[in-house]
């Protein structure tokens, strides 16, 4: 057996793990994005469990949109401006009215549950989901340079046009997203600030920062994420709206944000963890292991067992921003 025969039982066998880890990376992306999303928000002080209410409005507005327009980006502008607004809700509620955070969020989960299928119905009359999208009002994958020509070559082919090409433009600008909340957090003025607002606002407003436009401005950029978020599920992963579409993903987001310690870097390897998991109940199902058959309903849980289970023995280590949940009342 020479070194070509090795090469092409190799590239043989890695193809399953390829496809494997190229869906772990789609289905990871709605985490990341919401998990980034929450890392914003906690960090200003601002907890915030209404990551799948958002989520979901943004998936239903953005389907929506793309359907009646036949435009997807309209669509994601439309699923960004309704997260929007649901942070918007959620920043007056806990900011200017130092409301419960916690309370506020669980409020927008069912807003956002009852509300979309309930347009939906009124809109399309499809039993509260929206048109199958085709044609533009999808985001279509895109090949990176060179993926044709290096499709056959053992090994480094497969990875390179079938793991890293081959996905739509929101999973390269979640995957961006991450060393630039990076920077943003921890190389900038503005996220000095940020996280400064989160454990010590009575310092930043004693320095002359306004408090309260810091956290607005971090509710903000926690829409506009899950906006994005909402959209990818909706436009990209699949094509168009379903009741409930989110399946517990804004959760599954912010048991990956405690996991990762409210830390960007670790955040991505731990939406990955739970991509792979989804990924895996996907695609093998009826799992025969020696002799005893697995069924499908135990991998479908899989994800969730894990995030009780991350939060059950994390959740005492990992220390919150010590002004998170807490309304700043300025003193005078």
């Amino acid at each position: 057996m020479g070194p070509a025969d090795i090469l092409t039982i190799l590239d043989n066998g890695i193809e399953p793990l390829v496809e494997l880890l190229a869906s772990t990376i789609r289905l990871a992306t709605p985490l990341l994005l919401a998990c980034l999303a929450g890392l914003f928000s906690e960090r200003a002080g601002i907890f915030d469990i209404g990551l799948e209410g958002k989520m979901l409005a943004a998936a239903f507005f953005s389907a929506a949109v793309a359907a009646m327009t036949g435009s997807v980006w309209l669509g994601l502008l439309a699923g960004i401006a309704a997260s929007l607004v649901l942070s918007g809700i959620h920043g007056l509620a806990s900011i200017t009215f130092r409301g419960n955070q916690l309370i506020s969020g669980v409020a927008i989960n069912f807003l956002a549950a009852g509300m979309t299928v309930l347009v939906a119905q009124d809109w399309f009359k499809q039993g509260g989901r929206t048109p199958s999208l085709i044609a533009g009002g999808r985001f279509e994958a895109i090949d990176l340079p060179f993926a044709t020509e290096l499709r056959d070559v053992p090994l480094l082919g497969p990875l390179y046009s079938e793991l890293l090409s081959g996905h739509t433009i929101l999973v390269y600008l979640a995957f961006l997203a991450v060393p630039l909340s990076w920077f943003v957090l921890f190389r900038t003025r503005f996220g000095l600030r940020l996280r400064a607002v989160g454990e010590n606002p009575a310092a930043v407003d004693t320095a002359g920062i306004s408090v309260v436009r810091l956290r607005y401005a971090a509710v903000a950029i926690c829409g506009v994420l899950c906006g994005i978020a909402g959209a990818y599920l909706a436009t990209a992963l699949q094509a168009g709206f379903v009741k409930d579409m989110t399946a517990g993903r804004g959760f599954i987001a912010l048991a990956a944000l405690i996991f990762a310690k409210w830390r960007p870097w670790h955040a991505l390897w731990a939406c990955l963890l739970f991509g792979l998991l989804q990924a895996a109940a996907l695609r093998y199902q009826n799992i025969d292991v020696v002799g005893i058959l697995i069924p499908v309903q135990l991998m479908d849980a899989l994800p969730y067992v894990l995030t009780v289970v991350i939060l059950a023995g994390f959740v005492g280590r990992a220390i919150p921003p010590r002004a998170g949940g807490e309304p700043y009342v300025k003193e005078r």
